[in-house]
Formats: C-alpha cells, structure tokens, sequence
C-alpha cells in the first residue's frame, strides 16, 4: 500500500517558506538548469549536432554559472532566508541520528528526528554550496585564460568536468526524492505544508 503524503484541502496548514525563499530556490534552480543542459549540449555529441549553434551555448552556460550565486547573495537581505541558512549550518545529535538511520535504511518516523532541515538536506546544501564555489572558481579560470599559467586551467578544466558530472547525478537524486514526497514540494510552490506532515517529517521543528 503506497501512503500519501499531501495532506487534503482542509488540513491544517504551517508556514514553512516565505516567499523570497521560493524565489531563491526557483530562481538557481532555473539557472542550475540552465548549466546543466548547456553543458549536456556542449558535451554529449549527439546533443552538439541536435542543438547546434556551439558559440550561443557556450555564451549561456557562462553567464548562467556567473549568475549563480546572485539569488542566494540577494535573499541575504530577508530575515527568514538569514534564519534557515542558520539552520542548515547547525548539525547536532539529532542529526547524527537522522543520519544513522538512514545508513540502516530505517524508514520509521521515529527513528530519524529532525528539526525544519533533515541531516541529509543539510549535508546536500553544504555540498552543492561548494561545489558551485568550486564550478564558479574553475569556470572563470576556463573562461579568462590569460589570468592564469597553462598548467592551471588544464587542472581546472578537469575538475570542472568531473564536477560537473557529479553535480547532475546529485541533482537528480534530489529531484528524484522531492518527486517522491509532494507535501514538500508543495510546501515550496505554496509555501505551507500541512501540520500533519511536519508533526512526522520535521518532529523537533517548531514554526
């Protein structure tokens, strides 16, 4: 038996997200996106030959990369976005035990406490946070190649490849778990989810 977890209309709904925290997620994930399919494009050849018009593509990955960051710097003026960066940079007992179970494949509420933010959604924030430093950094490197020696950009243009590679099966991996729980997406469309689910996912979290 498959359980749902959106709660019905009349439920009882918390505020989980404001609505420059959805614009943040929205906005770099639409840039991340943007990375990611150009740089299908400029590297898988059959994608090349489909789409073409190399010079535009690479034109676009670039700006889109550079931009990155500019979301996440201008939801720093919010209040609400200050406080859940907190969060995410806090891991406490509770979430060595979140991630316990999670290694025994454990799947009972019970078992894996967290506060607003999970163990494993702050390990994929702190990972993804980096590795875009990381892909910004090596990028600009590829990108001005009279900055710096030969030897560099070659290192860089390796890790950007590889890292870039990692970032798209990570990505697909938190899209593949957001798929699978619609109360949490519909908590970042709407911005609430309902207290019933937040009560089960989120037991230490309090709104």
């Amino acid at each position: 038996m498959t359980l749902r977890l959106d709660a019905p209309p009349s439920a009882a709904r918390v505020r989980r997200f404001s609505g420059t925290q959805r614009w943040v997620h929205r906005t770099t994930a639409a840039l991340m996106g943007v990375c990611v399919l150009t740089a299908a494009c400029l590297y898988v050849p059959q994608l090349a030959q489909l789409v073409g018009r190399r010079p535009l593509v690479v034109t676009l990955h670039e700006w889109a990369g550079l931009a990155l960051p500019v979301p996440v710097l201008a939801g720093l003026l919010s209040r609400a976005f200050r406080a859940d960066l907190g969060r995410l940079n806090r891991f406490g007992r509770h979430d060595r035990v979140w991630l316990r179970a999670a290694l025994r494949r454990d799947r009972r509420p019970a078992s894996r406490p967290a506060g607003k933010f999970n163990a494993g959604q702050k390990m994929y924030a702190a990972w993804i946070a980096g590795a875009t430093l990381v892909m910004l950094g090596t990028g600009l490197m590829m990108w001005f190649t009279h900055l710096t020696p030969l030897v560099w950009r070659t290192s860089a243009t390796f890790v950007h490849d590889w890292l870039a590679l990692t970032i798209g099966i990570v990505l697909a991996g938190h899209i593949g778990m957001a798929l699978a729980d619609p109360e949490a997406r519909r908590g970042m469309r709407t911005g609430s989810v309902s207290e019933e689910w937040a009560q089960r996912q989120h037991p230490l979290w309090r709104p």
